[in-house]
């Protein structure tokens, strides 16, 4: 038996041509002007859009991508293990100003996470399959397999961090957006000794990633006599930050200030600290970085931290590789973003 139908009308989805029609141009103009074509008239654009809006037409994105070769996506590649990615609020962060800025350009973001080099090859296909129109990378180490991957592919990118040390021959000549690690380092350890402490530690971040390791030679740059046994290795998690504060107590019980690479490793050692009956700023004073709110913030006491704009990092990541795109400067464009020591109660 046939299935009843309603009387209510069928509405088709509008085509491009009800949109020239309405417009009263060529298919052709009106395809260039949906599709971000050019060589259309300021008048005749208005016109397009104007019936675009009225009539409620979606634009085929298949159509698109043969007009402007452009997919409308960007990947935005992370090489961590996925449980550090959704529990360290800097990428989240930087995952943000990201998604808002390719929003202004209407694009999507893809997200590719890397935990370890059985995922290459998926990334690699990926990127082979031309389904993106450029790659943002970050958290990268100095021995990462990422950089060559990308490369194969030609893929227009932009590194969030210094992908090498400098005047070395692993970095990069791609453009890449990082903070001042080094000179925020030197301005948490002047503050420490300023407030005349004198055996001042240093939970580092892992060496295999230059924000460590540019945050180690600021910590050295104040402190060039300083204590080796005082510097001591985290992995950018609040275990690790408390792993590497229970290790230094133990190395040196007359430490009076600790500066941690990050804002989750100064809470693990601030947990430590409280466990071993230090108190905070009195004992030990403390002092973090990245500034993450919902980090420094939630501490007791509020920390001290150095805070750099992973949001609007993230931002400028997205307009250096649209320049890129637009056939912008071939050469790299790196931009160093500042930093500011934000003072709470810790230090």
């Amino acid at each position: 038996m046939p299935r009843p139908t309603s009387g209510a009308p069928h509405h088709a989805r509008p085509t491009l041509e009800a949109v020239a029609a309405r417009a009263g141009v060529s298919r052709a103009t009106a395809s260039r002007v949906v599709n971000g074509g050019a060589g259309v008239r300021q008048p005749l654009v208005e016109q397009v859009r104007k019936a675009v809006e009225e009539l409620g037409y979606i634009p085929n994105h298949a159509a698109r991508t043969l007009v402007t070769r452009r997919n409308g996506a960007v990947a935005v590649i992370i090489d961590e293990p996925e449980i550090r990615i959704f529990s360290d609020p800097f990428f989240s962060q930087h995952i943000r100003g990201i998604s808002r800025e390719l929003s202004t350009y209407d694009a999507q973001l893809v997200l590719l996470l890397v935990e370890g080099s059985g995922d290459f090859d998926r990334v690699s296909r990926y990127l082979a399959g031309g389904h993106v129109d450029g790659v943002l990378a970050f958290s990268l180490h100095t021995d990462d397999e990422l950089p060559a991957v990308i490369r194969r592919f030609r893929v227009p990118t932009v590194y969030g961090g210094r992908p090498g040390r400098p005047g070395a021959a692993s970095e990069l000549a791609v453009p890449y957006v990082d903070c001042d690690n080094r000179g925020g380092a030197r301005e948490a350890v002047r503050h420490l000794v300023s407030l005349g402490r004198r055996h001042i530690a240093h939970i580092a971040g892992p060496r295999d990633q230059t924000s460590a390791l540019d945050r180690i030679d600021g910590y050295f740059d104040v402190l060039p006599d300083g204590d080796p046994a005082l510097v001591t290795d985290g992995d950018f998690t609040a275990d690790g930050g408390a792993r590497a504060m229970a290790g230094l107590l133990e190395k040196r019980p007359d430490l009076d200030a600790v500066f941690a690479a990050n804002d989750l490793m100064a809470s693990g050692a601030l947990r430590v600290l409280r466990e071993h009956g230090r108190r905070v700023p009195q004992d030990v004073a403390l002092v973090g970085f990245d500034d993450m709110e919902s980090v420094a913030e939630a501490t007791d006491p509020p920390l001290t931290t150095v805070r750099q704009d992973v949001v609007g990092m993230g931002r400028l990541m997205v307009r250096l590789l649209m320049d890129r795109l637009n056939d912008g400067p071939a050469e790299p464009d790196s931009v160093i973003t500042p930093t500011e020591l934000v003072h709470r109660a810790s230090a």
